[in-house]
């Protein structure tokens, strides 16, 4: 499996093998899950999609470490990946790591829609 290198690329996968919406679910899932209070509905555009994942890592790195740290753990983003980010711009580094956990969301629908 090729995992998308941007947002672009992730969302036309996405729409392509037509799991755009399983996406949303696994994202509301996990973040169910790490105990944040967000629920987006299955029909969101893919870009206010993106900016409002982005707008709550931000919060959560700014003001809820520990919460930002156990979403990374219940959505299971590479500790790896997060070491190789550049964290001296905040605002930059919360945009990187929204598209890691579209990125592992998206790879746990791949897998799932492939061998179920």
């Amino acid at each position: 499996m090729q995992l998308p290198a941007n947002f672009d690329e992730l969302i036309s996968k996405t729409t392509e093998l037509e799991l755009y919406s399983k996406l949303v679910k696994q994202v509301n899932k996990d973040f169910l899950l790490a105990n944040i209070d967000l629920d987006f509905d299955e029909d969101i555009l893919p870009s206010s999609l993106k900016y409002l994942l982005h707008e709550v890592v931000f919060k959560l790195i700014q003001e809820k470490f520990a919460e930002y740290l156990n979403l990374l753990y219940i959505v299971d983003v590479s500790e790896v990946k997060i070491r190789k980010l550049d964290g001296s711009d905040t605002l930059k580094l919360s945009e990187q790591v929204t598209f890691l956990i579209l990125q592992r969301e998206w790879q746990k629908v791949w897998y799932r829609n492939e061998y179920s």
